[in-house]
């Protein structure tokens, strides 16, 4: 029996559901549904109808599902539209003015009309008779939702426990600085705490109602739902912590590049109608960056993803008889059909005019209005198109002899030539592009000559082509590009994160956080047999952090799928931009292959899926019994020392078909305890591969 992953994106316009093979990771089927943002349920009504339509139309049954999870951008919307409950701020200390002044923020402008002012309120004690008078206090003042804080929280949270059960007891919503960060910063506590209460009670309701309706579909495997770091989690942790759904969906897109795309180092361009996202991938990886909301810091951890007002239904605009600009008004809002998706006859008898789509937007964009009473105007899709830049099999690719004959009508009016404009138009959109493609190169330190720009969405070859070939990157338009997003909620493992703020830790405090973010993954529904942990410590500011992730238990047990040994020197001959003859295979371990290409090396594990990405690495083979004796050794013979002392290599361990990640540790003991834990259990005689990168001193 066949087993499917399905993935669910909810879009500002669409929801996007489709169907992944869990052994081949091949695309079975895909529907496309309105999003129902005006519906009694909320989005929730779409995700649910997608789902039955995707059943009925591929001939699924409930029992071949075996992992399911969507993506929302309800959690970013709620917010930069000001659709948020009332909260009130409790803060508990008897330390005074200093402390309560850190607990206050200043309004957070969510929009331009609309900012976000919590009440506040402060007691020296969660457990005096004023807890309830304030509670009473704030209910009557409309307050929905209560957010909890007080100082050293992250050590010891009874406080705000204490005040989070009498809100409840009261049938208010609840949360507390605790629930959304284990990080010391008392203000971006209180503050993310405050912003995740605003979203709790609309997103509590979409997620119980799906969660519902994926129960009476008989679809066993449990819902879980796309976090902004680009992993999954339970559905019910959206009782605690929804603000980790913001930015769900660049984060999709992104999980789709590396888990169905293989990409190692790129720039991913995820083009829509009205925006494109861009994001760096390195090694494997995708860049991370704390997220801000009306411009203040928040203690949640995104994806970097960067989103420009420009895609492939940009709209023209001129000033008399010159186009000035592409944008960001897109043809969908302003209800026009794209010229490349009509026919030629469309444009019989047509005439271009100059309007304001919206109330807030000057009158220089242009359409065309059509003899049916339709309007349409040519956008960067149909450029492309007329140019010659659209694959035939891409998404975006529509009737080159349309666009032209609408461009034509476009060159009377400005008084140039239809190819000109069409040129003119890409030139625009990829000047808006370029600058944000050339700072992520420089933040995260990309070789430019090794970048590829990876391009997603519906609308990725209506610019992305023409924006490598203008400025000299290499490209590609990612499989099924148009629900590259959904694959990604597909294939998307159980992620969560333990940050504590430690000086100088111990191996035993570092430990414990492992185990901790070890035991947040399993009990959201991962399988312990191949969770993975990378574990990073910032000497500068004190921070340890430890990242788990791993499939959940249906999903492992129904995702073996393994390739052959040619298929697995293809994917990593693909993710190297070269062809097989030009790597060689070193043996790993029974489930990971390593592959060499000069200075550079690929993992690629039995499904063919590149897991790490490294240049100047070196592998040392041991055993699970001699790994004390050994490792030691190789992190000595890959430690650099300079000028500022001694710097630790990059440092991972394989074993089966896991690959423990300790690049981010500072001293040699720390690596020795990690490892020992990360192998207990083993056999005394199991492979396991040691692989180091010195760093620069």
């Amino acid at each position: 029996m066949r087993k499917l992953r399905l993935g669910v994106d909810v879009g500002g316009t669409f929801t996007d559901v489709v169907a992944i093979d869990a052994a081949t990771r091949e695309l079975v089927g895909s529907v496309k549904v309105p999003t129902t943002h005006g519906s009694v349920e909320g989005v929730a009504a779409g995700i649910i109808a997608g789902i039955t339509a995707l059943l009925e139309r591929y001939g699924i049954a409930p029992a071949d599902v075996a992992f399911i999870a969507h993506s929302t951008t309800q959690a970013t919307n709620a917010l930069l539209e000001g659709d948020v409950a009332r909260v009130g701020v409790i803060g508990v200390t008897r330390a005074g003015w200093f402390a309560r002044r850190q607990m206050r923020f200043a309004p957070v402008t969510l929009a331009p009309d609309v900012t976000f002012a919590p009440e506040f309120a402060f007691l020296r004690s969660a457990e005096n008779g004023r807890l309830d008078d304030v509670l009473a206090r704030l209910q009557g003042a409309g307050v929905e939702v209560i957010a909890a804080t007080a100082p050293f929280a992250v050590d010891d949270e009874e406080a705000e426990m204490q005040v989070m059960a009498a809100a409840r007891a009261r049938g208010m919503y609840a949360t507390g600085g605790h629930d959304v960060s284990s990080m010391y910063g008392l203000r971006a506590r209180t503050r993310t705490a405050a912003l995740n209460g605003a979203i709790l009670p609309k997103m509590l309701r979409t997620a119980e109602l799906t969660a519902q309706a994926v129960s009476r579909a008989a679809i066993a495997a449990p819902l879980m739902i796309m976090r902004s770091d680009g992993g999954v989690m339970d559905v019910h942790e959206i009782e605690r912590r929804p603000i980790l759904t913001m930015l769900s969906g660049p984060a999709a897109g992104v999980a789709g590049a590396l888990l169905y795309e293989n990409v190692t180092d790129a720039l991913f361009l995820e083009v829509g109608g009205t925006s494109v996202d861009v994001s760096a991938i390195r090694a494997g990886r995708p860049q991370m960056r704390p997220a801000r909301v009306g411009g203040h810091r928040t203690m949640l951890r995104t994806i970097d993803s960067r989103t420009l007002g420009i895609a492939g239904g940009s709209m023209p605009r001129a000033k008399a008889s010159a186009l000035v600009d592409v944008g960001p008004r897109s043809a969908h809002i302003a209800g026009c059909a794209y010229a490349s998706f009509l026919t030629v006859d469309a444009f019989e008898g047509a005439s271009v005019e100059r309007f304001a789509p919206t109330s807030h937007d000057p009158p220089d964009y242009l359409r065309f209005a059509l003899r049916d009473g339709s309007f349409a105007t040519v956008t960067p899709t149909c450029a492309s198109n007329l140019l010659g830049y659209v694959p035939r099999e891409a998404f975006a690719c529509g009737d080159a002899a349309a666009a032209a004959r609408a461009f034509e009508l476009l060159a009377a009016e400005l008084q140039g030539d239809a190819q000109t404009l069409a040129r003119q138009m890409l030139e625009i959109a990829a000047a808006k592009v370029l600058p944000t493609l050339e700072e992520l190169v420089e933040e995260y330190g990309l070789e430019r000559e090794r970048v590829v720009l990876v391009g997603g969405g519906g609308g990725a070859a209506a610019l992305v082509p023409f924006v490598a070939q203008r400025f000299g990157f290499e490209h590609r338009i990612a499989r099924d590009a148009e629900v590259i997003s959904p694959i990604g909620v597909a294939l998307a493992l159980v992620r969560d994160v333990v940050e504590r703020t430690i000086v100088d830790p111990t191996p035993e405090d570092i430990l414990r956080i492992r185990r901790e973010a070890t035991d947040r993954v399993i009990a959201s529904g991962a399988s312990p047999d191949r969770i993975e942990v990378s574990v990073e410590i910032d000497t500068q500011t004190n921070r340890v952090r430890a990242t788990a992730a791993g499939a959940t238990a249906m999903a492992e047990a129904a995702g073996h799928g393994r390739v052959s040994e040619e298929e697995r020197l293809q994917a990593a001959a693909r993710t190297m931009g070269t062809s097989p003859e030009n790597i060689r295979r070193i043996a790993c371990t029974p489930l990971l292959d390593a592959y060499v290409r000069g200075r550079d090396l690929r993992i690629v594990d039995e499904r063919g899926v590149s897991r790490l990405a490294l240049r100047d690495a070196h592998l040392s083979a041991t055993t699970a019994s001699a790994l004390a004796d050994d490792l030691p050794a190789a992190i000595e013979a890959a430690t650099a020392f300079g000028d500022v002392g001694r710097a630790m290599p990059e440092l991972y361990l394989m074993h089966g078909g896991r690959i423990a990640d300790f690049s981010g540790l500072a001293q040699a003991d720390q690596a020795l305890s990690l490892a020992k834990e990360e192998i207990a259990g083993c056999n005394a005689d199991e492979p396991v591969v040691i692989c180091t990168v010195r760093r620069s001193s």
